[in-house]
């Protein structure tokens, strides 16, 4: 028994974080569906909920051969980076990118517990077609209201901090929690002694640090389908519905995090029409399985999970799914493929079973793998990948990327993607051995798998990194500067290539007979290139100061001002700052196309009818001058600050200066 305790604690510890914040998830998503997603009902539902999954998600679960002391440096690890992160926290919430929107959204929710958000336009005196509501990660929704980009499951969870006080504080526990799902997965899978050096090589890359530091869903994300992972693991030790429907709900409520999560989810789906498959199989023979009764929960659990998932995008995210529609429709069209063929396994497995796989399989299977990564790491040699914009936000990129090519003394090509590089961008924050490492140990587990089915524990966790590593470096779909452009590697290409080194280096154990020094050598083989990328800006915070920044100026704005804001930055960044930070009704006005600043008549025309409706028109800009129209103008925000670097030819190695400015005048 006391063997079995530090084994015991470490299984625990690493799947109950995905059990709490889906526990979370599911009763906070009722009462922000109500309107009523608030401090008092979510914590009187939501701890219950997260403390009783978590119970029988754990309660007698399988335990991993692991010593008390890898328990403690696995937790330490965990703890070590959680501070770390929470001490060097980012303040994105001037609408520049993905952060800040996610960061309005979750203070929208915090305060006011509904979707969508409303817009006030009778404080405009009604609506005006030179009034506009949306605003950069904000969309129209009907009349008076916006709806915020993005799925809500993220925002959920980072609004605790808010209500709590501590609004920079949740990426950093999250990003902690998923420290220990990856080293619980890795225990797991390639043996405790592992389990603190894959934590390690993770919690220290720089796309980890990135994503942990502020409001990105990623890092949720992750401790959903890692933890999914170490759910169905330990449902395959002692089977059971219960343990297998967890693990599927688990997996299903990662879509309500990141639309993308249909795509990650699509292995569970087919491994679940597997055990089903092979549970018609035995019982054909007439004989009795123990991993085939996983099949139809883990599958339940699945269905329960995304549906609830597609069920909030379409009731808060309609219009953030109508955006998507390019890429969304193609997946649900191939979700629906998959679940069709899954379905016609499962009918035609007896038959199936008589089949015999040809013995050049395994080998062949193998040295597949190894040419897919070889293909993409040699991809720079024979592809460029460009894109000709066609729409406003195709030309949007492509002078973005013009604008980062300057600065970088590139060539200048705004329809270059540089996703031809994506392998390199992983080597640039794991390193070459840690790619080496998974790629060998994901062959020889491919052969093992296609020659007798063993290990058998290997076959969703392999599928699941397998298919989504090479459908996101295929196509990350995203700005290619960084590290922005490595927030795609989060959620499964890294943890899963640390995972699958973490097993190839206990294979390179055994085959050298556990010399020590082959291991350590290898350890710091694994360890060294990511802690050397990410030393340039690990302890360098960005955009820090916006807090303080954004209460000045809310401070500053007249109790029943509705605010205008006439210049094009501005608008971007602070309409939904204004509204939903500082309490003021907030519009952009209308611009000629091309035009960084709204007509001046245009702008006294809708400050009479502000007067007209018994409030205090107030304009807002850049700049002195494009007030100073209107009245007197008064410096309401003044902010210099660090930003990220925007490097598309290597990793990051520095920041850059960041200035924001915004006047403001009364229009008398």
């Amino acid at each position: 028994m006391e063997r079995l305790l530090p084994g015991r604690t470490l299984a625990a510890l690493s799947a109950a974080p995905a059990l709490a914040v889906a526990g979370w998830l599911l009763a906070g998503l009722p009462l922000l569906l109500l309107g009523r997603y608030a401090p008092l009902p979510a914590l009187l539902l939501g701890l219950p909920a997260a403390a009783l999954l978590c119970w029988a998600g754990t309660r007698r679960g399988p335990a991993v051969e692991a010593a008390w002391w890898q328990v403690a440096a696995v937790a330490g690890v965990a703890v070590a980076s959680g501070v770390f992160n929470a001490v060097l926290h980012s303040e994105q919430l001037a609408v520049r990118r993905d952060p800040a929107t996610y960061a309005q959204y979750t203070a929208w929710i915090a305060r006011h517990g509904a979707l969508p958000i409303g817009v006030r336009p009778e404080a405009f005196g009604g609506a005006d077609p030179a009034l506009l509501f949306d605003s950069v990660g904000f969309y129209p929704a009907g009349a008076g209201a916006v709806t915020p980009q993005f799925m809500p499951g993220a925002p959920m969870l980072f609004a605790v901090g808010d209500w709590l006080g501590a609004p920079f504080a949740v990426p950093a526990v999250l990003g902690a929690l998923a420290v220990l799902t990856v080293a619980g997965v890795t225990a797991r899978l390639a043996g405790a002694r592992w389990a603190v050096v894959a934590a390690v090589a993770f919690a220290v890359s720089l796309p980890v640090l990135y994503t942990s530091r502020t409001t990105f869903s990623e890092i949720p994300s992750l401790v959903l389908l890692f933890g999914g992972l170490a759910l169905a693991h330990d449902a395959l030790e002692r089977p059971g519905w219960g343990r297998g429907l967890l693990a599927g709900l688990v997996f299903g409520l990662s879509v309500l995090v990141r639309i993308d999560g249909l795509r990650d989810v699509l292995p569970v789906l087919g491994y679940a029409g597997l055990l089903i498959a092979a549970r018609r199989r035995d019982r054909a023979r007439g004989a009795r399985g123990t991993a085939g009764s996983l099949g139809p929960p883990l599958l339940a659990g699945l269905a329960a999970g995304a549906g609830t998932g597609l069920l909030a995008a379409y009731l808060l995210a309609r219009s953030y799914l109508d955006y998507l529609s390019g890429s969304v429709r193609p997946l649900l069209l191939i979700c629906g493929a998959v679940l069709v063929a899954t379905a016609a396994g499962t009918a035609a497995a007896p038959l199936l079973a008589r089949l015999r796989p040809p013995r050049w399989l395994p080998a062949t299977g193998a040295g597949l793998v190894v040419l897919v990564m070889a293909a993409l790491y040699a991809r720079p040699w024979f592809q460029t990948v460009t894109r000709v914009p066609v729409t406003a936000d195709d030309r949007r990129t492509y002078e973005m990327i013009e604008t980062i090519q300057r600065a970088n003394r590139l060539p200048v090509d705004g329809t270059r993607l540089y996703f031809e590089n994506s392998l390199h961008w992983v080597a640039w924050y794991v390193g070459l051995p840690v790619i080496v490492l998974a790629t060998l140990a994901a062959a020889l587990l491919v052969r093992r798998l296609l020659r007798d089915g063993t290990p058998f524990a290997w076959l969703l966790p392999l599928a699941v990194i397998g298919w989504t590593t090479v459908t996101t470096l295929v196509r990350p779909e995203i700005t290619p500067d960084h590290p922005w452009a490595a927030r795609r590697l989060v959620p499964v290409v890294i943890p899963g290539l640390v995972v699958l080194a973490a097993y190839g280096l206990e294979r390179l154990r055994a085959r050298t007979g556990g010399r020590r020094w082959v291991s350590a050598l290898a350890v710091l083989a694994v360890l060294v290139p990511p802690a050397v990328t990410s030393i340039g800006t690990a302890f360098t915070p960005v955009e820090r100061g916006e807090a303080a920044a954004v209460a000045a100026m809310c401070a500053k704005l007249p109790a029943n001002a509705s605010v205008l804001i006439v210049e094009r930055v501005t608008g971007d960044r602070f309409t939904q700052v204004v509204r939903g930070m500082c309490d003021r009704p907030a519009a952009r006005v209308r611009r000629a196309a091309g035009v960084d600043v709204a007509r001046d008549d245009e702008t006294w025309r809708l400050a009479g009818r502000i007067r007209a409706a018994g409030r205090v028109p107030v304009v807002l800009a850049a700049d002195a001058d494009q007030v100073a129209r209107y009245g007197a103008p008064v410096h309401v925000l003044s902010l210099r600050t660090r930003q990220d670097e925007r490097s598309l030819a290597g990793p990051p190695d520095g920041t850059y200066s960041l200035t924001m400015n915004v006047w403001m005048a009364v229009a008398a």
